[in-house]
């Protein structure tokens, strides 16, 4: 599926409150394959359940990078209240416990996260030529303006935008 790129420039509303979310694993020992690819695996799950389950989970969106040894997901949250609920869910705690069972101690594999909560207005945004990406995706995705042509003026304006996606 071709993605529609947007032409020209376009931010993202920062009026709400949201979570930035990394997560990702690393294979420390790239041929003890049996140890991170269930890690690897699990994802795949939990990533269709966050989507099919957007608005009761509060997730917002996500995107995924593969390094050589390591990947990043980053997701958005409408909250860190809504994160930390999916973290104690039954999916999520199956594939931690999984996970604890087969490499807590072993140095294969490893994982990490981290949390930021972001207050609503100290987030700016600028994608140009893009598809829908990143916050761009998450949230309300609209074309730059004169009140919104810089970095400065989209940190710190106070206006309500309609219409365009």
């Amino acid at each position: 599926m071709r993605k529609s790129i947007y032409t020209g420039r376009y931010t993202t509303d920062n009026d709400s409150d949201l979570v930035v979310f990394l997560i990702g694993m690393r294979m420390n020992k790239r041929f003890a394959v049996h140890k991170w690819l269930p890690v690897f695996k699990a994802m795949r799950g939990m990533i269709k359940e966050l989507y099919m389950n957007k608005e009761e989970l509060g997730f917002l969106s996500m995107e995924n990078y593969f390094g050589l040894r390591t990947t990043l997901m980053i997701q958005y949250w409408q909250s860190t209240e809504d994160l930390l609920a999916y973290a104690k869910g039954e999916k999520h705690l199956a594939a931690w416990k999984n996970f604890n069972q087969q490499v807590d101690n072993n140095e294969a594999v490893g994982i990490y996260h981290e949390t930021y909560p972001v207050d609503k207005g100290k987030y700016e945004t600028l994608y140009r030529n893009m598809p829908q990406h990143g916050l761009g995706k998450a949230i309300k995705h609209i074309p730059i303006t004169p009140e919104t042509i810089s970095a400065r003026k989209r940190l710190h304006r106070d206006i309500k935008h309609s219409g365009a996606n």
